[in-house]
């Protein structure tokens, strides 16, 4: 057995959701948020490369010496999986592995709203994902795919860096590609996905421009496309994309973009009020007429204003999703308020439940 398994039972015992390895540190767990050490004594580079090197190959070995860095995904038997990050640092070697459960949780479970189930059952579009590093983008689209595939009859598609979540066919055919083992790039891997009669496709992470055309190309051709973007809003997701091209292209890309996109999930994770767990918070933001012309006339500042207005077809603002859960009883107001954008709004709900005048409904 590899000596760092051991670490994997203490990290899974712990419910942690990621180890850290750095010379000169003892093994670091990240539980419910927060990182703690797993023992007192640090590691040192002897153990450092007995514990990385002994579950990598003899190529992958090779990849981290001569590039610096390297992604892969490893499987602990039927316990987990993990995605790998090794680097080096002031220190030497180091890494960071992130769990990928074994068992994927359905969207109900996830506690997601109706929203995004209906947006699983679309049969074409752009569907983004998105949040920073650490929010559950990747689960929340495991249980997107997870749906999929337990209830139609498809061939889902996915491009990924590494492979995190591995889907059992059910009713769908499943494909994972990974690239560097199965495709040399992103843009490569993408380019050639529509010759492979894919019903729905999930692009790990958008990287590039090239990326970005090419899925938006995709998901024009009657395709159901899912991918995911580092933006904390979904304002900010639309002008993150069309940023990234020239100015010269941009008319062209909100055009694309204006038709092809179907939703935008942007992604929050906070620590619950009893401090058992986290829990997801989501904005959400559905295609229509109002929200392509507001795409291809550049006015994405109104995007707030459709939101609010979009209640009942299962849109909110992340404000108005997190307001929701602070008065479920499930995060606390300051944890809220952390995440929130107006500011003075949440801190006058935090002073409303410290004066006891605003209570967790029953």
């Amino acid at each position: 057995m590899p000596a760092i398994d051991e670490l994997f039972d203490l990290l899974l015992r712990e419910g942690g959701s990621d180890l850290h390895l750095g010379v000169g540190s003892p093994p670091m767990v990240r539980a419910k948020g927060e990182l703690r050490p797993l023992r007192p004594v640090p590691i040192d580079q002897p153990e450092m490369e007995r514990l990385l090197y002994e579950i990598t190959t003899p190529e992958q070995k090779k990849h981290i010496i001569e590039e610096l860095d390297l992604d892969f995904a490893y499987s602990y038997g039927h316990h987990a999986r993990f995605r790998a990050n090794y680097f080096w640092k002031q220190t030497g070697l180091a890494a960071v592995f992130r769990t990928i459960p074994t068992k994927i949780l359905t969207l109900d479970q996830l506690g997601c709203p109706e929203a995004i189930r209906k947006l699983s059952e679309r049969r074409n579009g752009l569907v983004l994902v998105t949040g920073p590093t650490g929010s559950g983008k990747s689960t929340t689209l495991a249980a997107m795919v997870n749906h999929i595939n337990r209830t139609r009859a498809c061939h889902v598609l996915t491009i990924e860096d590494p492979v995190e979540f591995v889907h059992e066919p059910d009713k769908a055919q499943i494909t994972h590609r990974e690239v560097g083992s199965h495709a040399a790039s992103f843009a490569g891997a993408i380019r050639s996905a529509g010759r492979e009669d894919p019903n729905v496709i999930l692009i790990g992470e958008l990287r590039t421009n090239e990326t970005m055309k090419l899925a938006l190309s995709l998901a024009s051709f009657g395709i159901l496309v899912f991918a995911t973007l580092h933006t904390n809003s979904a304002p900010a997701t639309i002008d993150r994309i069309i940023n990234a091209f020239p100015a010269d292209e941009q008319p062209q890309i909100r055009g694309m973009l204006s038709e092809a996109l179907v939703g935008v999930v942007a992604q929050q994770l906070l620590k619950t009020k009893d401090g058992k767990g986290r829990c997801a918070v989501h904005e959400i933001l559905l295609g229509g007429s109002a929200l392509s012309s507001m795409i291809r006339e550049g006015k994405t500042y109104q995007i707030p204003s459709i939101m609010q207005g979009g209640a009942a077809v299962g849109m909110q603002t992340m404000d108005a999703a997190l307001e929701r859960q602070v008065m479920k009883g499930k995060v606390a107001p300051e944890a809220a308020l952390e995440k929130a954008g107006d500011k003075d709004h949440f801190q006058k709900l935090v002073e409303r439940f410290q004066s006891g005048e605003l209570e967790v409904e029953p």
